[in-house]
């Protein structure tokens, strides 16, 4: 700053207040939840080992058998799993169902065709799957393309599970907005006396589908952060190519 040019008038320190400011109502709320989040453990238990050397060609079979480890090892529904979708502009979405299945053919679930997540796979057949075992600290990745199955399969699909299942389906409307919950209680006590009276009751929009694997990942945790990421990736049909992934 030259010599010529004016000093700008110094702005007069503010006075503090003699009152201390009054805490946030949400401080204390948030520091519990902060201090309750970081106080919760990851994997507080003995966790297997995984030789990805051994693996098999072919994911399906690792699937099953990690399957079967977690049921062993008292995994609390190991058969749900994560299912994420995208809805026409690309948005994403995620919520979880139940496994239904999983052969040759791909990972199979079933919802109504014209839920939420109908609704995605109609306009962009493409979803993705996740498991998470946290009593053996694993974890699987499954996306890939998704078709329907025949109208044959979803039937068979319900005569296979509970009068409750069958209930739920006949009551049909998923995602839909709820004007009250007594309306609800009155469909669903409806729908529970049909699936008792007629248990090969039609369900038209009960649909199960199948997501063919283009890509599974097995990650299995580790004590000292050394995970072991075992990635399958489609070659070309019906070929396997296998890779370690930086955790």
């Amino acid at each position: 700053m030259s010599a010529d040019t004016p000093t700008p008038p110094s702005t007069p320190p503010s006075t503090p207040s003699s009152e201390p400011s009054p805490p946030s109502e949400s401080a204390e709320p948030r520091t519990e939840f902060v201090r309750l989040l970081r106080s919760q453990r990851v994997w507080d238990t003995e966790l297997p080992d995984f030789d990805p050397a051994v693996a098999p060609a072919e994911p399906l079979p690792l699937f099953e058998r990690w399957f079967a480890g977690a049921v062993a090892a008292g995994q609390t529904e190991p058969h749900t799993m994560s299912l994420a979708t995208a809805d026409a502009d690309g948005l994403p979405d995620v919520r979880t169902v139940m496994l239904h299945g999983a052969d040759e053919e791909g990972w199979h679930f079933a919802s109504h065709a014209g839920s939420r997540k109908g609704r995605h796979l109609a306009s962009r057949p493409y979803a993705a799957l996740g498991f998470y075992w946290p009593a053996q600290g694993r974890q699987i990745r499954v996306r890939g393309p998704v078709t329907v199955a025949p109208p044959e399969v979803a039937r068979a699909d319900l005569r296979a599970r509970s009068t409750g299942a069958l209930a739920s389906a006949l009551v049909g409307r998923q995602s839909e907005v709820l004007d009250s919950y007594e309306e609800l209680e009155r469909a669903s006590d409806a729908a529970w006396d049909r699936a008792r009276r007629e248990p090969d009751a039609p369900t038209p929009s009960w649909t199960v589908y199948v997501l063919d694997p283009d890509e599974v990942e097995f990650f299995q945790g580790d004590a000292r952060r050394r995970h072991v990421r075992l990635t399958y990736r489609r070659a070309n049909h019906p070929t396997w190519r296998r890779e370690l992934l930086w955790p």
